[in-house]
């Protein structure tokens, strides 16, 4: 084992032995990351029920975050499929995390995360597409309800195709508490959590007033968060697969998100243009 080597797993025995701060550390760091990006974002919207983009060059800056999202979430997904392969530093780090994150969680915080983990169950994700595809369409929402059906969609399809892509076991889970079967890279958990609760996000800032936007995507940063977390401390994914989870999730999430709001811009757009000939014909008319 190199000096270096030696280092980060000495590391990450040391997290795995005592892992609750670090976890509230990075939860942390994330809502204030996603604090700061939401209030760049929704700084661009106009006051009113709903986020509206008021311009083109709006809805070319949105598009770019979103690619740039697109972007660093493969290049971090494709990294860690190389690097987790057998007999590499970041596979052997993993193992090391895991083994030590049973023994260093305490029996109560390792119960908490045994229910928190259900957030991210197919059967919860299920309920919450169907309850909010209904509320949608009962809104007429119809493009919202669409993109909201897909993400779910494209996501459950995708997560499997990669799981049989790179086959990997999943690590030793003796816990009692839960078990999962199946392969663990990437984790399902994770990358739907990241999907389904961003996208809940979104459709709440589409349809309900201002002052709740950024409340929503804490809510979900930190529900999905939580929820892929929970895997690493139950043992049932080592972190580079809940990573890849989240990196695989953020990637479609974004493209559908995107997907969204330029169709909303160019349907709006049109609108426009109909109700402005409109307008002209009928002023063409009453000058007559």
């Amino acid at each position: 084992m190199w000096p270096a080597e030696a280092t980060l797993a000495a590391a990450a025995q040391a997290v795995g032995q005592d892992p609750l701060p670090w976890f509230f550390a990075a939860l942390l760091t994330l809502l204030v990351a996603i604090g700061l990006l939401g209030w760049a974002l929704l700084g661009h919207a106009r006051p009113g029920t709903g986020t509206r983009l008021t311009s083109l060059p709006g809805v070319a800056v949105r598009l770019s975050i979103g690619f740039g999202v697109i972007v660093a979430a493969a290049l971090v997904f494709a990294t860690l499929a190389e690097a987790i392969e057998a007999g590499k530093v970041l596979g052997r780090l993993d193992h090391i995390l895991s083994a030590a994150v049973g023994p260093g969680t305490p029996a109560r915080a390792m119960q908490v995360f045994a229910w928190l983990t259900h957030l991210g169950d197919p059967a919860t994700l299920a309920i919450v597409c169907i309850v909010v595809a209904v509320a949608l369409l009962a809104r007429g929402e119809h493009t919202l309800a669409a993109g909201w059906l897909i993400a779910f969609a494209g996501n459950a399809v995708l997560n499997p195709v990669l799981k049989n892509v790179f086959e990997r076991a999943r690590p030793v889970h003796d816990q009692a508490v839960t078990f999962a079967t199946g392969w663990s890279f990437p984790s399902g958990h994770s990358s739907g959590s990241v999907v389904a609760y961003g996208m809940l996000a979104y459709v709440v800032i589409r349809t309900v007033p201002r002052p709740w936007h950024l409340p929503a995507m804490l809510a979900a940063a930190t529900v999905a968060f939580v929820t892929g977390c929970s895997r690493i401390f139950l043992q049932v994914h080592y972190a580079t697969d809940v990573v890849a989870g989240f990196a695989s999730g953020t990637a479609w999430l974004a493209i559908c998100i995107g997907s969204l709001e330029a169709a909303s811009h160019y349907r709006r757009r049109r609108m426009n243009r109909i109700n402005r000939g409109q307008t002209t014909n009928k002023s063409g008319t009453d000058h007559q």
